[in-house]
């Protein structure tokens, strides 16, 4: 049986592409280059960060329209009144401190032909490199009757900030005894296993205040990560509060009625009282721009050096990647920004770029006192990352002691990682 992921296990989810940094004194005797990051979430901004703190006299400026970066990661806790919003909330004062550039505006156009990229005020800024961190965004196509009416009455919650707040507003009003509804939708998506512990929490938040209520959970798949875990913790602490309509039952929501909160699937419709309905999703806005996502709506790479395949000199970190097993999450995106960091400043030292090595971890809270984690290590096989040995999870079986202590190495990973990256 696997041991449970520890501190130093997390950390090195932080610190996995130390290795890719390697040799600075030689590769700052190079001349200076000029990178150009577009986004700055736990990926870019780690970027921006490694890059400078890899080379000094690199020229890096970080494209970011929101002056505040609101985290994903423990948002959910904010729907179930557990944690405020502004704990999730982080600056970029102390990356300009460190020499970065910060531009907050949105990047609206990019040339990779004569490299450089447009901002929403009509700035241009020249690249040696460039690297998108976009994100995700929405593919409504792929859900019909999803528009802006939608985002009001049956709101995603899927990028923390507003929808949160709109989301833990329509639990405090829902009445007791009502019903919430939350559509998963397939992968590949922003952290597969999220959606589940929101249900987690929201049950939580029931329990204690709306105890006749239940959580609806509509789901585009048949199994999902850790469901052994959270179905288990589900059974111990909210018993039949918590029901699940798989895929093969009929959960795939295929459109929705905003004006009635109705929930279309293949078998039946629903209208809860609230309705947290989770979009299919593909790489952020400025990947399509960029000419780096196929068809898949996601970015093809070079697990190397994240190179795009589709764009010279143009990389692409995180959640819009086609990444194979490694998964959509913070620390991931992390990893791979401290990556790609230490590959381009390999390949503008005219060096060869060092293979990666990336940790990926994910830890979930169902309760407060109460988490479980999964950690995975992934190297490049062929176009993609593929899980390697060395990966940990948290036993089923484990007593609540085990479950405080995870919960707490959370909170502390949390800490840890948007220090390292923001602090």
């Amino acid at each position: 049986m696997n041991a449970p992921v520890t501190r130093r296990n997390a950390v090195l989810g932080i610190a996995v592409a130390a290795t890719s940094l390697a040799a600075p004194s030689i590769l700052r005797a190079q001349s200076a280059g000029r990178v150009v990051v577009v986004g700055g979430g736990f990926g870019g901004a780690a970027c921006a960060r490694a890059l400078k703190r890899a080379d000094a006299k690199l020229q890096v400026t970080l494209i970011e329209p929101s002056k505040t970066y609101i985290c994903c990661p423990f948002s959910n806790e904010v729907i179930a009144g557990l944690r405020e919003i502004e704990a999730q909330q982080f600056g970029y004062d102390k990356l300009a401190a460190g020499g970065i550039s910060i531009v907050a505006q949105a990047a609206t156009g990019i040339d990779a032909q004569t490299r450089r990229v447009t901002t929403g005020d009509g700035t241009t800024f020249g690249y040696d490199r460039l690297v998108l961190s976009p994100g995700v965004d929405f593919h409504l196509e792929a859900m019909p009757g999803y528009d802006d009416a939608a985002l009001e009455s049956m709101p995603h919650g899927w990028k923390a900030g507003a929808q949160t707040l709109l989301l833990r507003r329509q639990l405090e009003a829902m009445a007791d005894g009502g019903t919430v509804a939350i559509a998963i939708p397939a992968n590949p998506s922003r952290c597969p296993p999220a959606p589940y512990e929101r249900a987690s929490l929201i049950a939580h938040y029931l329990k204690s205040r709306k105890p006749r209520s239940k959580v609806l959970i509509l789901d585009a798949k048949d199994a999902f990560s850790q469901q052994r875990l959270f179905e288990k913790a589900w059974k111990e602490l909210y018993g039949d509060m918590i029901e699940r309509v798989a895929l093969s039952q009929g959960g795939r929501v295929t459109s929705i009625d905003p004006t009635t909160r109705t929930i279309v699937t293949e078998f039946g419709n629903y209208t809860p009282d609230v309705a947290n309905v989770i979009p299919p999703q593909r790489a952020g806005r400025i990947a399509g721009i960029a000419g780096v996502a196929d068809a898949t709506g996601w970015c093809p790479i070079d697990p190397v050096t994240f190179e795009s395949k589709l764009a010279p000199n143009v990389h692409v970190i995180g959640d819009a990647c086609l990444g194979g097993g490694i998964p959509k999450s913070a620390s991931a995106a992390n990893a791979q920004g401290k990556a790609c960091a230490g590959a381009i400043v390999n390949l503008l030292a005219g060096r060869a770029p060092e293979t990666p090595r990336l940790t990926g971890v994910c830890y979930n809270i169902v309760a407060p006192g109460y988490g479980f984690s999964l950690a995975g290590n992934y190297e490049p096989r062929g176009d993609i990352f593929a899980e390697v040995e060395g990966g940990a999870t948290s036993p089923v079986d484990a007593p609540r002691e085990l479950r405080a202590h995870e919960a707490a190495e959370a909170e502390r990973w949390f800490q840890t990682i948007t220090a390292d990256i923001f602090g």
